[in-house]
């Protein structure tokens, strides 16, 4: 049976103990493969697998130093967050394994409210996406479950002081994708606004425009949330011909945490202009 994959977002990206404090505590558990801290974001998205059991005892562990160490009430970042473990999908390898993947978030947002007293609420893309929760961010929230709009899946119905809330569910594997820009913010926003799906642009793809105050850029940050559906160079190409024509500049791109293969192929296959080629032509996937 493949193991499952969770991919933690933390909300700090510039204390170098606390994120390895957190990876010491996921990494005891579970195989962490990967860690990606941004200081402007002031966010960390650790990338682990392992079984239920495993995923399960290693999020309690990570989340739990979060608790003790992140407090949302003096966070500056510029990524939106309603929690110091803000969201924590818990991911598939295998298409035929969502639902498996469902029951195995579910038992953990029960942990996450009983072991440590966090509300929980249970995300289901693309209606009730991460975006849908943070909104205004803790005190709005707070807000919509008092009004009775919202109720936590598990967990106390008051949002922790300093650590907020948890969103926490299963999803597809996808690609958290930035491309970064020379020019002011708001070219950075209209293009957000272009290339996302909601606003008519590529299939499954969630864009915000974000200020990088620290790297003295903007950025283009995005979840590709269908990468079969469409290419990143696809839209790399779009995004550097909207900025173009905005007076802006592409100086680079930027993926948070891994990628599957076959997005990697077609992408590769493309800048080469080799007709039809995927993740089958690729020699390490063909073995595995």
């Amino acid at each position: 049976m493949l193991p499952l994959e969770s991919v933690p977002n933390f909300s700090e990206g510039r204390d170098v103990a606390t994120i390895d404090a957190i990876g010491a505590a996921l990494g005891t558990h579970a195989r962490l493969l990967d860690v990606h801290a941004d200081a402007d974001h002031n966010r960390s998205v650790f990338t682990l697998v392992g079984t239920e059991a495993e995923l399960s005892d290693a999020l309690v562990a990570g989340i739990e130093v979060a608790v003790e160490r992140i407090d949302l009430q003096t966070h500056k970042g510029a990524h939106p967050r309603i929690g110091a473990a803000d969201v924590v999908p818990i991911v598939p390898l295998r298409a035929g394994d969502l639902e498996r993947a469902r029951v195995a978030a579910n038992a953990v947002g029960e942990r996450i409210g009983v072991e440590l007293g966090l509300p929980v609420f249970i995300y289901a893309p693309p209606e009730r996406g991460p975006a849908f929760y943070r909104r205004g961010g803790t005190t709005v929230l707070q807000r919509r479950v008092d009004d009775g709009e919202l109720k936590p899946d598990y967990g106390p119905s008051r949002l922790h002081e300093t650590a907020g809330g948890v969103i926490l569910g299963a999803r597809r594997p996808l690609i958290a994708f930035n491309v970064n820009l020379r020019g002011d913010v708001s070219v950075a926003r209209e293009i957000a606004a272009v290339v996302r799906e909601k606003g008519g642009g590529f299939p499954g793809v969630r864009a915000l425009g974000l200020d990088l105050p620290r790297a003295g850029l903007v950025q283009v940050s995005m979840n590709v949330e269908d990468w079969e559906a469409v290419a990143l160079h696809e839209i790399v190409a779009r995004i550097d011909a909207e900025a173009a024509a905005r007076g802006a500049e592409v100086v680079g791109s930027e993926l948070v945490g891994l990628m599957p293969a076959g997005a990697a192929a077609a992408a590769a296959g493309a800048v080469l202009r080799i007709d039809g080629f995927d993740s089958s032509h690729v020699l390490e996937l063909r073995l595995l």
